[in-house]
């Protein structure tokens, strides 16, 4: 979950400082701690909203702590990949995989029916850890199947809630939640690592200005997440993201700057998430 996560800065730190430290402190801890700071947001998004409308239930609490703890170790193991399996990136691999075994047994024990879900997550992180081991890890790819793989976790979280329904509307709030941190890939590459890209640019706007549509159409379904009132309200949410997506590309901004946007506009999704609900 790489696409808007940001570089040091290389004149952060003196030239001697440098030398002296050569591996630095921070990259050594990079396996233990991930600095995609972008990628929160889209584990915590699906995670809360299938809680809420799923309902709340205490098996709900060990699935968060396996979901967080397995991004731990999923972060490590794609800087393990990328090393080429040298061994010093392999520690943090194995004990956060050992920790994220036991909330994610008590899971399965709960609620067995869960284990389904390997068939459908087990190809993303198979896809994903693929990217890694070629150092694809940047890539378009590997962002959208890292992508589906957190927005699934939406669907999860609800079918192990108290009292899940409207599934029509629950796989309508998942694929919005997709397409929005899909839209969030493109947007932040034109923003920093393919800031200047031609392609990139015109792909994130010509895709954005698609999403405005999208909640029309839903609104035609009688079971649907919106109505034609609630249409608008998400049309004029993607119609700012679109606006977003053509203007500050053109501006600029820091990664960090960046990132807080991507943080305001995750929150305004969730609001209107749960409050179509």
């Amino acid at each position: 979950m790489s696409h808007n996560s940001a570089a040091p800065v290389s004149g952060s730190r003196s030239p001697s400082l440098r030398q002296r430290h050569p591996g630095s402190r921070r990259r050594r801890a990079r396996g233990w701690v991930p600095d995609q700071h972008g990628a929160w947001a889209m584990l915590t998004v699906p995670l809360l909203v299938g809680v809420v409308v799923g309902g709340p239930a205490w098996v709900h609490v060990p699935l968060a702590v396996a979901w967080y703890v397995a991004y731990f170790a999923f972060f490590a193991a794609g800087l393990w990949l990328r090393s080429g399996r040298k061994a010093r990136y392999f520690p943090p691999v194995r004990v956060y995989a050992l920790v994220a075994v036991v909330p994610g047994l008590v899971v399965c024990v709960v609620r067995p029916e869960v284990l389904w879900w390997a068939l459908v997550f087990g190809p993303l992180v198979v896809g994903s850890a693929v990217c890694s081991h070629y150092r694809a890890d940047r890539s378009l790819l590997n962002d959208v199947l890292t992508v589906v793989a957190a927005t699934l976790m939406l669907p999860v979280a609800w079918s192990l809630g108290s009292t899940p329904g409207h599934e029509v509307a629950m796989w309508q709030s998942t694929a919005m939640v997709g397409a929005y941190f899909v839209g969030t890939v493109l947007y932040v590459k034109t923003m920093i690592r393919e800031r200047g890209s031609r392609m990139y640019y015109v792909a994130s706007v010509v895709y954005h200005l698609m999403l405005v549509v999208v909640p029309f159409v839903w609104a035609q379904s009688e079971r649907g997440l919106v109505h034609e009132g609630g249409a608008a309200i998400f049309a004029a949410f993607f119609t700012l993201l679109a606006a977003r997506a053509v203007i500050m590309p053109q501006v600029g901004g820091t990664p960090r700057q960046v990132g807080m946007g991507e943080i305001g506009a995750s929150l305004v999704l969730v609001v209107l998430l749960l409050g179509a609900w």
